[in-house]
């Protein structure tokens, strides 16, 4: 859409910070979003404002020194680590001669190469495409004039605003077929509830290692690598869990510090399998030094998206990057597991982790102790069937005390096909 080179492989870095703002980018982390998009960082300018400037973010001294900056080192694109206006990246580019993106443009085109299904690939064209309608005049200035010639004179619609109709046009009709999508995955999701299949979702910041925990609990392929956005498309998996059964887990895109809004609108279908979960797994990477603002955004991305009532596991992932830590699981005042440290990489806490999970799916989970006589046979026949007798024990009258472990559901469901009423045989018991 765009008569201008294309980003090149050669990127100087803007990271400015703001004495007047809070929440300032990571640097750091900036670096690694631009390595994951295949660019090769040749040089960082960096400086402090009280401000943004509102014609060029930086000031006129910093504009010079990247212009300096990219024909040292011959590059092809200034990337900030800052979201820019339209007219700002109009403004800048025009100064420098060469293509700039800002945070947002580089997130999107990471997201672009990483999407791999067709909604995958629906989703990141609606962000792109929406992000890029604020900006088409920069594309597009050659044209902006009316069309003429023999038969064509008149008012007309000029190139940029029939281009700016068509855009509208495909962004339209790109949320119908995401409608569409998402329409089709919550009759998946109906119909796991109607089978009362629980579903463990995992989230957490990207480059947590929730890829490789997922591959290591499911024994599955999904694509990891140490790099952010490494997973875009979210992956389902069926596991069995003892006492519980089969039970869905998602692997879903990962989270990052002030993710633009358009991506939180533009992946809603796919993090709904989020909203969604019986139960969060939140992957945090022990080991990063930003451990604990990494843990805030994930909260606040899954407060944005209504997730945040989900019952939660936090899985402190990397232990194995950590010296002298063994894996432990922490539970709260309750009793109830709320922390696990593992390595996903090394499989150390794994154990724990799993019989955690199960812990707290299973949480309408039965474990009673029943009396059933030699009239509750049926009973006694449909518990072994369903594989939920732990143990018996015969007395001399002929009675049998039965010990069973099951979900409530199955309980219930039992005891109507047998006809037998609860209170008559049970002995003692309660929730496991």
């Amino acid at each position: 859409m765009f008569e201008r080179p294309d980003v090149g492989e050669r990127a100087v870095l803007v990271h400015i910070d703001f004495t007047a703002h809070d929440g300032t980018e990571d640097p750091g982390e900036f670096r690694e979003l631009v390595t994951s998009a295949g660019v090769e960082p040749v040089f960082t300018v960096t400086g402090s404002r009280k401000q943004p400037s509102p014609r060029f973010f930086v000031g006129e001294g910093k504009l010079e020194e990247i212009r300096d900056a990219v024909a040292a080192n011959e590059a092809d694109v200034v990337l900030f680590n800052h979201a820019l206006s339209p007219r700002q990246e109009r403004n800048i580019e025009h100064e420098l001669k060469c293509r700039v993106l800002d945070r947002t443009g580089v997130i999107l085109d990471i997201f672009a190469q990483r999407a791999r299904t067709h909604e995958g690939k629906l989703q990141v064209e609606l962000a792109q495409l929406e992000h890029m309608s604020t900006r088409l005049v920069r594309g597009w200035t050659h044209l902006e004039r009316q069309k003429g010639g023999i038969g064509l004179r008149g008012p007309g619609e000029t190139q940029l605003e029939t281009d700016r109709r068509l855009l509208r046009e495909r962004i339209k009709s790109i949320h119908k077929r995401l409608e569409k999508v998402r329409r089709q995955r919550n009759q998946g999701r109906r119909a796991r509830e109607r089978a009362d299949i629980p579903t463990v979702s995992l989230v957490g910041y990207t480059n947590a290692g929730k890829s490789t925990l997922f591959n290591r609990i499911t024994t599955s392929s999904v694509y990891a690598a140490d790099q952010l956005f490494a997973t875009l498309d979210p992956t389902l998996r069926r596991l069995e869990l003892p006492d519980i059964g089969p039970v869905v887990m998602a692997d879903t895109v990962g989270f990052i510090r002030h993710l633009p809004h358009k991506l939180v609108e533009a992946f809603r279908a796919t993090l709904e399998e989020t909203t969604q979960a019986t139960l969060l797994l939140h992957i945090i990477d022990c080991h990063d030094p930003r451990r604990d603002e990494n843990i805030e955004q994930v909260e606040e991305v899954l407060a944005e998206i209504g997730a945040d009532e989900i019952p939660m596991l936090q899985v402190f992932n990397k232990i194995d990057l950590l010296e002298n830590f063994t894996p432990r699981v922490e539970r709260n005042e309750e009793g109830i597991p709320v922390r696990a440290w593992v390595s996903a990489v090394t499989g150390e806490g794994l154990d724990g982790l799993f019989d955690a999970i199960v812990e707290r799916v299973a949480e309408d989970v039965v474990h009673h102790f029943v009396l059933l006589g030699p009239a509750d046979g049926k009973l006694r026949a449909l518990l072994h069937e369903a594989g939920s007798v732990l143990s018996e024990e015969y007395r001399d009258s002929g009675d049998t005390v039965v010990e069973v472990r099951l979900q409530n559901r199955d309980w219930q469901q039992l005891l109507s096909r047998a006809g037998v009423n609860e209170k008559s045989i049970r002995l003692d018991g309660g929730h496991a």
